[in-house]
This record gives structure tokens, sequence and C-alpha cells, in this order.
């Protein structure tokens, strides 16, 4: 197709999207700072370099998948950061989570050096990703939103143009916000259902077929029944979420009482220690406050 793209983070999302712009056809460079997670990568069309400058210096685009915003700041603007690899007039494009104040920020920036910006958060999880079935929310410049979106449909089912730099940033936090809020209530609710003498196996098998059902029932309420709890980012890495909720709550003097309601529950099973456990892992504070817990086989 031409155009080349470096791809820089190859954790549980970005590892399967760098692999759709390979079946896509595109000429892929990428880059962990883990090198084993690389392993086994060469192909026709993909190419393992030792660094980051290696992945930007022959890329018209450049992909970042990384935890947040600590990690997106030091590759980025880092002494041997990509400001000093990347190509006069290149397009970076920041797939992380972050936040809104700092993409804005970091968009200023790099346009200040002669470098392009968009925003393009991702949903869906995992799974999503390699199928190239994810939802991507794009914020910055709409011309530079139409040369990246070949590339962004290469794992995107929806490829959604919210509108200037930072509106990808906050289209991901209203879904994430609604998406913690399910999880949440499931965490809350559950025990109940337990407490109450409700068998758990047919409590999911009601919950994912009836009205009931959500994307968070559906992916997690399975993973709680089996005691898996490793089935998405962890509780820790997921609760920036609620922080940016928090200063937009402060930002424009806006109560949210059901999202402050959800944060107390994500607080408390950090408080108990869960943190590297995935999102699921909220439903043990309430069973140990009704002293039950909501597995297979736990019911009567």
């Amino acid at each position: 197709m031409g155009k080349i793209a470096g791809f820089i983070g190859l954790g549980q999302m970005g590892l399967p999207m760098a692999r759709c712009l390979d079946r896509a056809g595109f000429e892929v460079r990428v880059f962990d700072l883990d090198p084993s997670a690389s392993l086994g990568w060469e192909g026709p069309e993909i190419s393992v370099v030792a660094t980051m400058a290696e992945a930007a210096q022959p890329s018209d685009i450049v992909f970042l998948c990384l935890p947040g915003v600590k990690q997106v700041q030091a590759a980025v603007l880092d002494p041997d950061g990509l400001v000093t690899s990347l190509r006069p007039g290149a397009l970076l494009v920041d797939c992380g989570t972050t936040e809104y104040g700092f993409t804005v920020d970091l968009a200023a920036t790099l346009s200040e050096k002669g470098f392009r910006f968009l925003d393009a958060p991702v949903s869906g999880m995992a799974e999503r990703a390699w199928l190239g079935e994810l939802t991507v929310m794009v914020g910055g410049a709409v011309r530079d939103f139409e040369e990246a979106l070949p590339f962004l449909q290469a794992f995107g089912r929806e490829v959604v143009y919210m509108g200037p730099t930072g509106s990808g940033q906050l289209a991901k936090l209203i879904n994430q916000l609604l998406f913690n809020v399910s999880l949440a209530a499931l965490a809350e609710v559950l025990p109940l259902a337990a407490k109450l003498g409700l068998d758990p196996d047919r409590v999911e098998r009601v919950i994912n077929t009836g009205t009931g059902q959500s994307f968070a029932s559906s992916h997690f309420v399975p993973g709680i029944l089996e005691n898996r709890f490793d089935r998405g980012y962890s509780l820790a890495a997921a609760y920036k979420d609620m922080e940016s909720a928090a200063g937009i709550m402060n930002r424009l003097k806006y109560e949210m009482p059901v999202v402050q309601a959800a944060t107390a529950t994500y607080q408390a099973a950090l408080a108990m220690g869960l943190g590297q456990e995935d999102k699921g892992a909220m439903v043990k504070v309430h069973e140990e406050k009704l002293g039950v817990r909501f597995r297979s086989g736990s019911g009567n």
C-alpha cells in the first residue's frame, strides 16, 4: 500500500492491533521496551526493530499503544523520544487512554515541532482487537483523520471522528464511565443474588439473555463464576478513568452521584489489595460484606 507504519507498544491491545495492520497489507515496524513481546514477529510485511527511532524514522504514521500519560510522555518527549526521530510532518496517533488536558498539551507541543497528532483511543478488549473489530474514537484535524483512516480501519470496525484534538479521549472517558458503572452495579447485585439463595449459574443465564445483559455482564460474569480475575486490565490501571471523571466533576462543578458511588466500589476493591486483578474482582467487596461467594457450584 506504499506507506509505512511504526507501532510502539505490544501489550494486551497493541500486539493484536499491530497484527491487524500487518494482515491488512501495511508495512509495519514494531517496537516494545520488552524484547520478549515481539518474539516470533518477523514476516513479509512486519519488522521488529531494536529502538523507537528505527520504528519512527522511515514511517509516515506512527502508532502508540501505551498504558498511560507517564509512558506516552516518556516515549514522545524524553531526550531519546520520538520528537528526535520522527520524520518532518509525520503523523503520530495515540491509541492509548490518557487524559484530555495532557492530550491537548502534547498535540500543541508536537505542532510547534512540525509534527501532526491524533488521539485515537480504542474500546473492545483484546478479543475484538485480534478480530479487527474495535471501536476507535478519534480527535484531531479532519485531514489527518482522513489520512489515518485506512490504517485505523485495519483494527477498527467502527472508526468515529469525534472532533478537535482531545475529543477522542473525552469520548473514551464517557464510554468507560458507563462501562465502569455497569461493573460496579454487577459487583453489588450479584452477591445479593447469592445471599437470597439463587443459584449463580442460573442467575448468569438470566442476566446474559435478559434485559440485565450488558457488555460488562457478558465479559466478566462468566469469569467471576469461574473464580477468574485475569480477563482484562487491572483495577489499578483502570482506576485512571474514575480519576479523570473526578477532575471533570471538579472543573464543571457537576455532581455525578452514580459515578461517585461506582468510584467508592473501585476504591474499596483497591483498599482490599485487589489492584492487580481485573474489574470483575470488585464483586469481592460486596461478597465480603454479605458473607457469600457468587461462583459456579456455590448455589442451592
